[in-house]
């Protein structure tokens, strides 16, 4: 055989393997894609449920070799851990409130961290229609997808001995976020005692006297028991626990169109339906507490005038350490327009 009819069998060769390894070479659409969603709600909740709702839709549309998990009751850390197994890859994506997303882009805390400002849900869906577009962007540029907005209800405060007053509650010890160091700060210098914890520690830190106030919603209260031990809880809505599913831009980019599509719909059904559950089910959460034994202290029109004091007290504070202070007037700047509007 010459030299030239070696090269030419050589050549046909090669490209004979290279034709049989062309259908190995799958796009990365098309590969095994896994979506793992950590959150700290509990199992079995409403937000649970919903999420697991969204999952079998995404899986429908990303086809063969979709896996969906998702991590519940904090197993996999505290908001602030979750954050960080997203960014390394542990994750893919996580269910949490303002506590977590904060830890990806500050500006989110602007629709939690402010006491007594929202005085009802509308105001508050206004405010998030008015800085969503905004706030997503931020969030993409950090590599992290908004799939769904939603909330837990209001924060009210649950506590072993009954208090009306916000001295009441200075004799007293507070869960308080662990990755929260600015609002423990604050808290201490208005005499407050917090004790950062994790909220898989919350119940066992009541029970054994750690703590003995948890700012926490009617919902969260009933799920996890903490009522049985602070049985006292004060109808005061502090401020509304707002949260949001992301994923990861890396997972997001992974899926395909049709998937990301079905995604993108599965998540604003769920947003609604968290959002909708969890308002009415605040004053059901109330209802069946109290017929475990659950005392409620409503403030009257002096105690919540020293409330409001309290927190107007908090805003300078807050602005510019808890919230970026750009935000925290962006926030205020629409509250008053809306307010304005309806004649308030």
């Amino acid at each position: 055989m010459t030299l030239s009819r070696i090269d030419s069998t050589r050549r046909r060769t090669t490209l004979g393997l290279a034709g049989l390894a062309l259908p190995l070479a799958v796009p990365a659409q098309t590969a095994s894609v896994q979506l793992r969603i950590g959150s700290v709600v509990p199992k079995n909740s409403l937000y649970h449920q919903s999420l697991m709702e969204l999952g079998e839709a995404w899986r429908a549309a990303q086809g063969a070799g979709a896996r969906y998990v998702v991590f519940t009751d904090g197993s996999q850390g505290g908001e602030a851990e979750i954050a960080r197994r997203m960014r390394i890859g542990q994750l893919q994506g996580a269910l949490m409130s303002v506590v977590g997303l904060r830890e990806i882009e500050p500006t989110v805390a602007a629709m939690q961290n402010l006491p007594l400002l929202f005085r009802s849900w509308d105001e508050v869906d206004f405010v998030r229609d008015k800085m969503r577009p905004a706030m997503e962007r931020r969030f993409a540029d950090k590599g992290f997808i908004v799939v769904a907005w939603g909330d837990a209800g209001w924060v009210r405060f649950f506590s072993k001995e009954a208090a009306f007053r916000p001295d009441d509650y200075k004799r007293m010890k507070f869960f308080a976020w662990g990755s929260e160091p600015e609002q423990q700060a604050i808290m201490k210098s208005l005499g407050y005692t917090p004790v950062p914890l994790e909220t898989a520690d919350i119940l066992p830190a009541v029970q054994t006297g750690m703590i003995n106030v948890v700012p926490s919603t009617p919902y969260f209260a009933l799920a996890t028991q903490v009522y049985g031990t602070a049985s006292n809880m004060l109808e005061i809505n502090w401020a509304p626990i707002v949260g949001a599913l992301v994923v990861t831009l890396k997972a997001w980019d992974a899926m395909t169109p049709a998937a990301q599509q079905a995604l993108r719909a599965a998540g604003e059904k769920a947003g609604e339906q968290m959002r909708t559950q969890a308002r009415r089910e605040v004053d059901e959460a109330v209802d069946a507490m109290k017929k475990r034994g659950l005392v409620v202290n409503k403030p009257n029109a002096e105690q919540m005038r020293e409330w409001n004091e309290l927190a107007e007290k908090l805003y300078p504070r807050i602005r510019g350490s808890m919230v970026p202070a750009e935000t925290f007037d962006e926030v205020f700047a629409h509250l008053k327009a809306y307010r304005a509007s309806r004649g308030k």
